[in-house]
């Protein structure tokens, strides 16, 4: 008998994704996907059961089916569909509960795995240059989908503690793009223009949809000799990028205001409908944050395919060219470089760039 894997969140892109790569796995028997509302996309071979993780009958999904292995991929920040705020912190955090209070009851359950944010972390104007799994924040979330996942990891950990015969594994994702990303970030940066705030310039950090996917595979499975997949784990590309590095790779202009006139800004297109630009995401844009990824490579044992740049361009490829295209940008600028000088003499020589 093969292992027989139960995924949640599978209405979701990511979700959908994650349970056609798990099916191709030799050691995978089944592939129980589970939402509360039917996916657009195709499961492959899955058995999609229509349930709500908020509801105790998420107990009777894993013990018909004898489900060994656990993917919690249903903590997410942008609801579905019509869905609200309110309804996505209650999956978040009460359908965590539930289902940590069935994984808890089932003896088939031997493994774990929790979709988590490196916005466990926060965004303060006092933290550390780089975050370590072990480094407590400055300032803990006070809202959102931060606030969701420091409860959701609680639980996770009271979990663990209770139920030690189970291999457990958080996995902090750092800011989740790629061609199909759906992400309160994603929608920021499909904006025309930028807002952002006067006088920072905030590093930022990614991660890839295709590695996110294969993480998620590697921690389902045993792990392979001299790796550990067995606790928490920081997921992010190499390297940091800048905002204003971001807005020239897009090709979108700019706007800085002034801090309270951005939270304006986030509240008017909140209610517009426009993005989900949340106290959190502005914190983001303000402070920024890097994670280390140490613990990822040397015990986890994950190479990412992608760096936050490689990420980056492949999303900025997916958005279409800005109202400035860094092509035009750039031409533009060796023109202008290249007009002879003012009096007379030699025109500058162009630079590499």
């Amino acid at each position: 008998m093969g292992k027989v894997v139960l995924v949640t969140g599978v209405a979701r892109r990511l979700g959908g994704r994650f349970v056609r790569r798990i099916q191709r796995d030799p050691e995978v028997d089944r592939v129980i996907a589970v939402d509360a509302v039917p996916p657009e996309h195709h499961l492959g071979g899955a058995d999609f059961i229509r349930a709500d993780i908020r509801q105790p009958a998420i107990a009777r999904v894993l013990a018909e089916h004898s489900v060994d292995t656990v993917v919690h991929m249903d903590v997410t920040g942008t609801p579905l569909g019509s869905g609200s705020r309110a309804t996505v912190k209650e999956t978040n955090v009460i359908g965590t509960m539930q289902l940590l209070g069935a994984c808890q009851k089932s003896p088939t359950v031997k493994r774990l795995v929790v979709k988590s944010s490196t916005n466990v972390y926060g965004s303060a104007p006092r933290d550390p240059a780089v975050f370590t799994e072990t480094t407590p924040p400055k300032s803990l979330p006070s809202g959102g989908f931060a606030k969701d996942t420091v409860e959701v990891e609680g639980y996770v950990r009271g979990f663990a503690r209770r139920r030690p015969d189970v291999a457990v594994c958080v996995l902090r994702f750092a800011n989740i793009l790629g061609p199909g990303a759906d992400s309160p970030l994603a929608s920021y940066f499909s904006l025309p223009v930028l807002p952002t705030v006067f006088g920072y310039d905030p590093r930022l950090q990614f991660v890839h949809e295709d590695d996110v996917i294969e993480v998620l595979r590697i921690a389902s499975h045993e792990p392979q000799r001299g790796t550990l997949n067995s606790g928490t784990f920081n997921v992010a590309g190499d390297g940091v990028l800048l905002l204003s590095q971001c807005a020239r790779r897009l090709g979108r202009p700019t706007a800085p205001l002034l801090l309270p006139a951005v939270t304006w800004v986030g509240s008017a297109m909140r209610t517009l409908g426009m993005t989900d630009f949340s106290p959190e995401q502005i914190r983001l844009l303000t402070h920024g944050r890097v994670v280390e990824t140490k613990q990822m490579r040397e015990t986890l044992g994950y190479e990412p395919k992608c760096t936050t740049a490689q990420t980056f361009a492949d999303f900025a490829r997916s958005r279409g060219p800005g109202l400035l295209p860094p092509e035009a940008l750039a031409g533009a600028v060796d023109r202008i470089a290249a007009l002879p000088v003012l009096g007379g003499g030699h025109p500058p020589t162009p630079s590499a760039n």
